[in-house]
């Protein structure tokens, strides 16, 4: 049996299970390898950019802190999600059907997909213009066509490790965290000594403080549809107290420790162009160095997210295994990479795009989350899988509670949405406050008012 899970999920040998529950005979590993996979993945510049657009708000180098240190702890409430796969052995996406129905379940699987996607085209590009940089600092002016090599390498960075699938996701995590590591460390050692502590905020007021911590939240809060991916091997014997513990506070180290290098960054330089803006507080011997972790982060992030939108197409009916489905993600990241690398402005738009969907994934990780709490997370997990035959299937495929409660949290989402594309009717009154991410407290309460004295009778053992 050992030979079978070697099969099954070794490293660098492609993984043959997707969706599909993992057989307790082929579970395996343990809650530290979450640590690595969280703290590895959590290794990107995006996080120094969060911490410099926390002063540019108005903010205080103590109190941007506080802010990123308290985003930070959101990484609890997404490690303790991860339980859900280990009761039942498949990935986040189908154990939502749990909440929403199967039909139900659809239109968030989609927009998480186009999320997960962007991200990744967001990373990669991100990533490419880092290396494009180094090819500069190093002699190479390739003009489009270094800028065209830089991305078909960051690109094959990412999707080898992820087309392999979970043993090699984890692998490739953990041994890349350790050089990352140890390069944003000496980061910080360049970049804290100089930080202005003692200037006071230019009053951020509550508009300010609303979209800093908007801002710090998105990060973690955009993994909610991700966790029971990389816990869906884990024995059935793995505790709660365990996985909420090493995964959280891999997320949680990396995440803080970068977000206050961006703080120190945006108390001491323009960090309008961030990468530009650290890279002008660093020694030219590290600065190469730097231009290849912003690099290697971009890559580490955009590995999960792809894995992910794989299990995420099986999740939507695409007929393909899971290594197949990936291809169309991966094919569907270089034509957006491409399209962001050479069109003018579509990288802003794309964010902006992004930053708009959280009216949708706050409400919608609010639901999931309750229901998992209210369930305790305990599900029928043949049922998840059996379609229209299945007790997930409610009513034509609806849960009306899971929806009328997502409906809910979008609606005090929308109204309270400060974004480039759209401002919600009660911004203005509530002196520029962004509550958006309040919608998933809104769809959570809702959905517990709804369903609280009904789920024991449709939630089922594992």
């Amino acid at each position: 049996m050992a030979q079978q899970t070697a099969d099954v999920d070794e490293v660098f040998r492609v993984e043959t299970h997707g969706i599909d529950p993992i057989p307790d005979a082929e579970r395996h590993g343990s809650a530290k390898d979450l640590f690595w996979l969280w703290f590895g993945s959590n290794l990107t510049f995006t996080y120094v950019i969060n911490g410099a657009l926390a002063v540019a708000f108005g903010l205080s180098f103590w109190q941007a802190t506080a802010v990123v240190v308290i985003g930070g702890l959101a990484f609890f409430a997404i490690s303790a999600a991860g339980l859900s796969g280990i009761r039942t052995g498949t990935a986040t996406l189908v154990i939502s059907r749990a909440a929403f129905g199967v039909r139900g379940n659809f239109p968030a699987g989609v927009l998480n997909w186009v999320v997960s996607i962007g991200y990744t085209i967001v990373n990669t590009v991100v990533g490419t213009l880092a290396l494009e940089v180094f090819f500069a600092e190093i002699g190479w002016q390739g003009g489009d066509a270094g800028r065209a090599v830089a991305l078909l390498i960051t690109l094959a960075l990412t999707f080898a490790v992820a087309m392999w699938g979970h043993a090699t996701v984890q692998f490739a995590e953990r041994w890349m965290a350790y050089v990352l590591a140890a390069g944003f460390g000496v980061l910080l050692l360049f970049v804290l000594p100089g930080a202005d502590t003692a200037a006071a905020a230019t009053a951020p007021g509550l508009s300010g403080w609303s979209l800093a911590f908007v801002v710090m939240f998105a990060g973690p809060f955009s993994y909610v549809p991700m966790p029971a991916d990389y816990t869906r091997y884990l024995p059935r014997t793995t505790s709660l107290r365990s996985i909420t513990w090493t995964g959280a506070l891999g997320g949680f180290v990396s995440s803080v420790a970068l977000g206050v290098a961006g703080v120190a960054a945006a108390t001491q330089t323009d960090m309008t162009d961030a990468v530009a803006g650290a890279e002008s507080l660093l020694p030219g011997w590290f600065q190469p160095l730097f231009l290849a972790l912003v690099l290697g982060g971009s890559v580490t992030n955009s590995i999960i997210t792809l894995y992910s939108s794989s299990l995420n197409l099986q999740v939507l009916g695409i007929p393909w295994s899971r290594a197949r489905a990936i291809v169309i993600s991966a094919a569907v990241t270089a034509v957006g990479s491409l399209a962001a690398l050479f069109l003018t402005d579509f990288t802003t738009s794309l964010l902006s795009f992004l930053s708009l969907l959280i009216i949708v994934f706050a409400p919608w990780g609010g639901v999931f989350l309750a229901d998992m709490l209210l369930r305790r997370c305990r599900y029928d997990s043949d049922a998840l899988h059996a379609g229209s035959a299945g007790a997930y299937w409610y009513r034509a495929g609806y849960h009306p509670a899971g929806m009328a409660a997502l409906l809910a949290g979008m609606a005090f989402a929308a109204l309270t949405c400060d974004s480039e594309l759209w401002t919600g009717p009660l911004v203005a009154p509530l002196g520029g406050a962004d509550l958006t991410l309040l919608g998933s407290v809104v769809s959570g309460l809702a959905y517990w008012a709804l369903t609280r004295r009904r789920v024991p009778a449709y939630a089922s053992a594992a």
